[in-house]
């Protein structure tokens, strides 16, 4: 068996298909299947099987997958060993992060890993940056092309599976953004219970921050009255200025401005974690470890 094979067979697994998979691995949807086909003249129990109009895995399929991430790790591992008696080890990392949270976390952590590159730590990283804003059951499938994937989900939320490693970065609140001629601008703090009649700039479905909108209604025993459905928090802060409604924004990405005001929201779980996900071969790898320990440090640092 090749371990490119078993790489692909995994990336089928998590990506739920040959088309999705292809995408992750830049390869052609025909490569895919070769090399499906290929591992599986390898083995004499059937790997995959047709479901409807998509290719899953079988049970067999799925314990090869399992066995073949093991490979994965200790093929990093190894190359990691031999990395350890480089004078200069680093390489590329790829870290995709959501919108705000690239916003809160990139600038710091390029200016940090350039400090490294530029031999503060002995080691030679480059950080390849992406923005990746997608619902809450995609940010796992994205660690099959990315290095590091700064994922968020509501306080509350189930964790991450999908066998990932999870590093914790923050826990971010979330507060009640109001405009500043709001009678609640005044305000220290706002219970559901005052939220109840308001109009909400909210989250698209299956975006974290939905979460705590929920826990409100839920307290208030109302269905909130949504104006409008906007995933761009900037977007979301200007309609709130210009009075078309109330909405969350995260506190340590965002402050109250001369038009917007932010008043912390109390009895609901009103925050988010912000979390690192790294497949566990990667995690093996030294520059994706230490652009993991320099992420770590400056998330202490805007918690503090």
């Amino acid at each position: 068996m090749e371990p490119r094979e078993l790489a692909t067979l995994r990336a089928v697994r998590t990506q739920g298909g040959v088309s999705a998979a292809a995408l992750a691995l830049h390869l052609t949807p025909s490569a895919v299947s070769q090399q499906l086909a290929a591992l599986q003249r390898e083995v004499a129990v059937p790997l995959t099987e047709r479901v409807g109009r998509s290719l899953q895995l079988t049970a067999a399929g799925h314990a090869l997958a399992d066995a073949a991430l093991g490979v994965a790790v200790a093929l990093e591992r190894a190359r990691a060993a031999a990395d350890e008696f480089l004078d200069r080890p680093g390489g590329t990392v790829r870290v995709s992060a959501f919108s705000s949270g690239a916003q809160l976390l990139l600038p710091p952590l390029l200016a940090r890993v350039g400090g490294i590159a530029g031999g503060g730590s002995g080691d030679d990283i480059t950080l390849e940056c992406t923005d990746e804003d997608v619902a809450l059951d995609d940010f796992v499938a994205l660690t099959d092309r990315i290095d590091i994937v700064i994922a968020h989900r509501a306080d509350g939320e189930p964790t991450w599976g999908g066998g990932v490693q999870v590093h914790p970065l923050l826990r971010e609140p979330l507060d009640v953004a109001v405009p500043a001629t709001h009678e609640f601008a005044a305000r220290e703090q706002l219970r559901p219970a005052d939220l109840a009649d308001e109009r909400w700039i909210a989250v698209r479905e299956g975006f974290p921050v939905l979460r705590v909108l929920d826990a409100v209604a839920a307290a208030t025993g109302s269905v909130p009255q949504v104006a409008h459905r906007i995933n761009d928090f900037h977007v979301s802060a200007a309609l709130v200025g210009a009075g078309e409604g109330i909405c969350l924004l995260p506190r340590y990405t965002f402050a109250s401005t001369a038009d917007v005001r932010l008043v912390p929201l109390a009895d609901v779980r009103a925050a988010r974690y912000i979390e690192a996900l790294v497949r566990p071969d990667r995690a093996e790898r030294l520059a994706v470890r230490r652009v993991l320990a320099e992420l770590g440090a400056v998330s202490a640092q805007i918690a503090a």
